[in-house]
């Protein structure tokens, strides 16, 4: 178990907390519904997690084989329904993966991404668009 704490603050703005280590941040309401937008939405929250936790898997992965992963980095696009009720449609990630990961340990990684806790704790309607892209 992992407990988070959240204050609603007003005008529509949270702040969380990670109750074990006391970090904190601020989730405001998007622009296109009725906030400010001056920092993450819940909504892009999700979107978040689903980077860090294709990252942090094949991350956890590459070290155990002693593959190196540092200099990956992510995308994300975060694209919300046209019509109610609001929900995130689609996610697109897009990866540029570091120079000199092995062509026969690719297939593996991608596996690994394509199946990270969050990818599999979305909801089946959210399409998702997911790219890998290697420098050689």
């Amino acid at each position: 178990m992992v407990p988070i704490s959240i204050a609603y603050q007003g005008e529509l703005r949270c702040v969380a907390t990670h109750d074990n280590s006391g970090v904190q941040f601020i989730t405001d309401a998007p622009t296109d519904n009725q906030g400010k937008g001056e920092s993450f939405s819940p909504t892009d929250l999700v979107a978040t997690a689903l980077g860090a936790c294709m990252i942090t898997t094949m991350g956890i992965a590459a070290q155990k084989d002693g593959v190196q992963l540092a200099g990956t980095t992510i995308a994300i696009e975060k694209h919300m329904s046209a019509t109610p009720p609001r929900t995130i449609a689609k996610l697109v990630a897009k990866l540029k993966m570091t120079k000199g990961i092995p062509k026969e340990y690719r297939m593996k990684t991608e596996s690994i991404g394509h199946n990270c806790p969050v990818v599999k704790s979305l909801h089946p309607d959210v399409e998702l668009d997911i790219q890998f892209h290697y420098p050689d």
